[in-house]
């Protein structure tokens, strides 16, 4: 797969995405097929879809050569009008705007509400041993970002059923029909709150949800009048998913959505309509020569609907998606 950019002159090589340094500039980036991008490595994706634009927010690998390991330290964003040509934006949040946090710019989702852009990510406390959520907030997709409240929302002694220090991650943030925000987020444990209107305090306690195998990376959607839960099943990670006619569950589970991606043993997805399709976003392992479970890269495939609102198996491709008609 090649990727081509137009960068004002700049040449970014697509050999080594980790020597490509992070740009000021708008960049141009016109992808053909999966993985989307090879001048960085690309994880945990999520996707807002906003005024006839995807925005897409990815987290960034970059260990050291040989490095066995997460190295995470910003998130980057993406937006595009056709799925397919995207353009790059300067990076819009780092874990150092989180002045309370230590490092690990893990998963992450943003969502909009009453015009104004909350992005609930995963880092480690600086002092609170663990990983926390925090939100920070812009008037706009692309930011830039600031930490909405100079404290973390979830921090890791606040959960005690799962006895590890990585089980308050992963935050993905649903708005209902009826206004109600609600954050779901957890490793081993999956856990849901509502949230206040202002989107930064929870709005009464949390509570537990139970689904078969559960590792971590849920993502809530709706369609019709469906609910849908995907998360990370087992590990090495598949993508598994159950409905519910409530937010509230119960949850019924209905199997595998997506297999083991690639050579990663993490999988992790964002699940948006955009234009009249369906699209399953994930990553995996597949940048040539150094592509793994620690150098991901972002994929897109399509997502498909049974008539009784069950999701076909995706379909994990190298040639991924066509443009969207404008």
């Amino acid at each position: 797969m090649k990727t081509s950019f137009s960068i004002g002159g700049i040449f970014l090589s697509l050999l080594c995405p980790n020597q490509a340094t992070a740009t000021q500039r708008d960049t141009t980036i016109n992808t053909n097929g999966n993985p989307l991008f090879s001048h960085k490595y690309t994880a945990d994706p999520a996707a807002l879809v906003y005024k006839d634009k995807v925005y897409l927010y990815t987290g960034h690998d970059v260990p050291p050569v040989k490095r066995e390991g997460y190295v995470m330290h910003d998130w980057l964003v993406f937006s595009s009008e056709d799925m397919v040509t995207w353009t790059e934006h300067p990076v819009p949040l780092t874990v150092k705007d989180f002045k309370w946090a230590k490092d690990d710019a893990w998963a992450s989702q943003v969502i909009e509400r009453n015009g104004k852009f909350y992005w609930f990510a995963t880092v480690s406390h600086g002092s609170i041993h663990g990983k926390s959520i925090g939100v920070a907030v812009a008037d706009n997709p692309l930011g830039p970002f600031k930490d909405a409240r100079g404290s973390a929302l979830i921090t890791n002694d606040m959960t005690k059923k799962a006895k590890i220090s990585w089980d308050d991650i992963d935050p993905t943030v649903f708005i209902d029909d009826d206004g109600q925000a609600y954050l779901f987020w957890g490793n081993t444990t999956l856990h849901y709150v509502k949230l206040k209107d202002n989107m930064t305090e929870m709005d009464g306690d949390f509570k537990e949800i139970s689904v078969p195998n559960f590792t971590e990376a849920p993502w809530v959607h709706k369609r019709k009048k469906w609910y849908y839960l995907s998360y990370a099943y087992q590990f090495p990670e598949k993508i598994a998913y159950a409905m519910s006619r409530s937010i509230h569950g119960p949850w019924e589970y209905k199997g595998i959505l997506n297999e083991i991606a690639g050579n990663s043993n993490t999988n992790h997805q964002a699940i948006i309509d955009f234009k009249g399709k369906s699209y399953f976003i994930y990553h995996n392992g597949g940048v040539p020569t150094e592509g793994g479970s620690f150098r991901r890269s972002v994929c897109i495939d399509y997502l498909k609907y049974r008539r009784d609102g069950t999701m076909k198996r995706v379909v994990m491709t190298t040639e991924g998606i066509k443009p969207t008609k404008r």
